[in-house]
């Protein structure tokens, strides 16, 4: 009973985000993007919730794109979400993985000088982005809730 107690109170710090790094091409500040990863699942009320943050090259993301987007290009991010919204498991259980986030550092690189950002800005932007994703918003589909979240989340965590 103590045990199931204490694991029930455990901080969201607690609860780490996965980092994968598989390029070289382009430093990322891993300890930051898991960081903000995990400030915006606490902000949207997922603290017991983790994530896979990827960083990749291009031509990784090209074959992404192509497999489970059908488009034959590389993208800046790509989510993929293990749950539904409205998932009854995601209600109740602990620790619950939320999916992968993989980010193109080439793609982001390119979008960051088009858009006059720093590298470093894009790759937040696009952690909040992915991580806002997988917890299941869609812009596509939600008539702008995600992307005035998202908006809301860079105010509030980025300065």
């Amino acid at each position: 009973m103590a045990a199931a107690m204490k694991s029930r109170q455990r901080q969201s710090a607690e609860v780490p985000i996965e980092i994968v790094n598989r390029q070289r091409v382009k430093p990322v500040d891993l300890a930051r993007a898991a960081q903000l990863a995990r400030a915006v699942l606490d902000r949207i009320g997922e603290r017991e919730a983790t994530l896979t943050l990827s960083f990749i090259r291009d031509r990784q993301m090209r074959q992404l794109n192509r497999d489970y987007r059908g488009i034959d290009n590389p993208t800046d991010v790509l989510s993929f979400a293990y749950l539904e919204a409205a998932d009854e498991f995601a209600l109740n259980h602990e620790d619950t993985h939320l999916g992968d986030v993989v980010i193109s550092v080439e793609t982001a690189e390119r979008y960051a000088a088009e858009q006059g950002l720093t590298f470093a800005r894009e790759i937040e932007w696009l952690v909040i982005h992915g991580t806002l994703h997988v917890a299941g918003y869609d812009h596509e589909t939600d008539d702008g809730e995600m992307n005035r979240l998202e908006r809301r989340l860079r105010k509030q965590l980025l300065k």
